[in-house]
C-alpha cells in the first residue's frame, strides 16, 4: 500500500500539529470534490447513495473503537455537542460528583462546570505524578456519578490508562465518559475493554478528516439515561414517515441526531478513515511511535530543552510538548510559524504533534529551524 503518496503536503511546510487539525490525504480532498461536483450537477438526484455513504461512516467508527453495536453510534457536530448531550440529559441530583482531571481542554471541563448550579461538585484529579489512575481512583465515592477524562492530554501528551479507571467505574457503578479526540486515528481504541459508557471525538485531527462532524458512542445500556435535549425529523423512530403524526425516540444513537446530517463531511471523514482501517491502527500506532521516538531524539540536541511530555512509549500519544530555558515560549512558537513548523502553543509550551506518515525530512528540518531561532 503506498501511502505516503496520499498526502501531499507543500514540501516547504513542517507539519506538525496533528493534534489541532491535520492536512487531508488525497483521497478525502477528492471525495470531497467529486460529491461537490456531482452536488452542482445533479443536486440531491443520488441521496439513496448518500445515506449509504453514512451508514458506512457508522460502520467505520463502531470498527474504529471496537463497538459492539452500530446502533450505538452517532453522528454530531462536534466534541462539546456529545459531551453536552451527557452533561444536560443526565438526570443530577444535589451532592453528586464528577470526577475530570486537573489537565482537560476545556471542552472536557467548562461542560461539567457548567452543572454547579444543579449542586453537582466537580472534583479535579491531579495526574502530574506515577499514578494518574489511581488519584482519580481515589476520588470515588458513593457520590460519584460520572468520571470524564481524555484519553490523551491535549497539552503534555501524558496518555491514560483507561481500561484501569474503566474497571473502577463500573465496579462501582459509576458512568465513564472519554473524550478521545487525542487517540482515535493514532492509536488502536477498544471501549469494550475499557468499559466506557461514552466516547466521543471530533474527526479533524488524528482521523484526519475535515472540521464539524464527530463521533458519539453511547452503550446501549446506559442509552436511556440520557434525556434528551435536541428534537427533528431526524431522530425519531420512524424517519422518513412525513404523514405520521405520533412519534417516539429512535432506538438507537440516531435519537441524538435532531436534524439533517453534514453529508459532505460524511462523505470526507469516510475516505479517511478507509485509509487508517486499510492501513491498520496497530501499524498507524507503531509508525506514529517511530516518528516520536525520532523527534524526541532530535530534540534531546536542542540546547537548554525542557520536556513537558511523557518519555514512556505507554504513557506517550503522539504529542510532545517543550520549552526553551530563557525563550518566550509564545513569541518562539510565533516565529516558527514564520518558518513553516506548523505547531501548537499549549500549556504554555511548544507542542509538536506528527502523524505516521509524517517524513523525517520535515522533523529535521523543523528542528533546524528551532535551534537557528535560538
Amino acid at each position: 500500500m503506498d501511502w505516503q503518496s496520499e498526502f501531499q503536503l507543500n514540501s516547504d511546510i513542517s507539519y506538525l500539529n496533528h493534534a489541532a487539525v491535520s492536512p487531508w490525504p488525497k483521497r478525502t480532498a477528492q471525495a470531497v470534490t467529486n460529491f461537490s461536483l456531482e452536488n452542482s450537477q445533479l443536486g440531491a438526484t443520488n441521496y439513496p447513495q448518500w445515506l449509504q455513504k453514512e451508514a458506512l461512516l457508522r460502520r467505520q467508527l463502531q470498527q474504529l473503537i471496537n463497538a459492539p453495536r452500530v446502533e450505538e453510534i452517532a453522528l454530531l457536530k462536534n466534541t462539546s455537542e456529545g459531551l453536552s448531550f451527557i452533561a444536560y440529559g443526565l438526570q443530577w441530583h444535589g451532592g453528586e460528583n464528577i470526577i475530570i482531571t486537573d489537565e482537560e481542554f476545556p471542552s472536557n471541563r467548562i461542560v461539567w462546570e457548567s452543572l454547579a448550579s444543579k449542586g453537582v461538585e466537580i472534583r479535579y484529579a491531579n495526574i502530574a505524578n506515577e499514578q494518574p489512575e489511581q488519584n482519580i481512583i481515589n476520588l470515588m465515592d458513593n457520590n460519584t456519578r460520572l468520571v470524564s477524562v481524555s484519553s490523551v492530554q491535549y497539552a503534555s501528551g501524558l496518555k491514560l490508562d483507561l481500561a484501569q479507571i474503566g474497571t473502577a467505574c463500573r465496579t462501582r457503578n459509576i458512568l465513564y465518559c472519554i473524550d478521545a479526540i487525542q487517540s482515535l486515528g493514532a492509536e488502536a481504541f477498544d471501549c469494550q475493554h475499557y468499559n466506557a459508557d461514552f466516547v466521543v471525538a471530533d474527526g479533524h485531527k488524528w482521523m484526519l478528516g475535515p472540521e464539524g462532524l464527530a463521533l458519539f458512542y453511547c452503550r446501549q445500556e446506559v442509552m436511556d439515561q440520557l434525556a434528551l435535549t435536541e428534537f427533528g425529523w431526524h431522530m425519531i423512530e420512524h424517519q422518513g414517515d412525513y404523514d405520521r403524526t405520533d412519534w417516539t425516540p429512535a432506538n438507537s444513537a440516531r435519537r441524538f441526531e435532531c436534524g439533517s446530517p453534514n453529508m459532505l463531511g460524511a462523505y470526507g471523514l469516510s475516505a479517511s478513515l478507509s485509509l487508517l482501517l486499510q492501513l491498520g491502527l496497530e501499524q498507524v500506532q507503531s509508525l506514529l511511535q517511530s516518528k516520536i521516538d525520532y523527534l524526541l531524539a532530535q530534540l534531546n540536541a536542542v540546547k537548554n530543552l525542557q520536556l513537558h511530555s511523557p518519555k514512556a512509549i505507554e504513557r506517550r500519544g503522539g504529542i510532545i510538548n517543550f520549552t526553551i530555558a530563557g525563550q518566550d515560549s509564545h513569541e518562539l512558537y510565533n516565529q516558527l510559524r514564520k518558518a513553516n513548523v506548523i505547531c501548537a502553543y499549549r500549556g504554555k509550551g511548544i507542542r509538536f504533534s506528527p502523524h505516521f506518515y509524517t517524513p523525517y525530512e520535515a522533523m529535521d528540518r523543523a528542528v533546524e529551524k528551532l535551534q537557528g531561532l535560538l
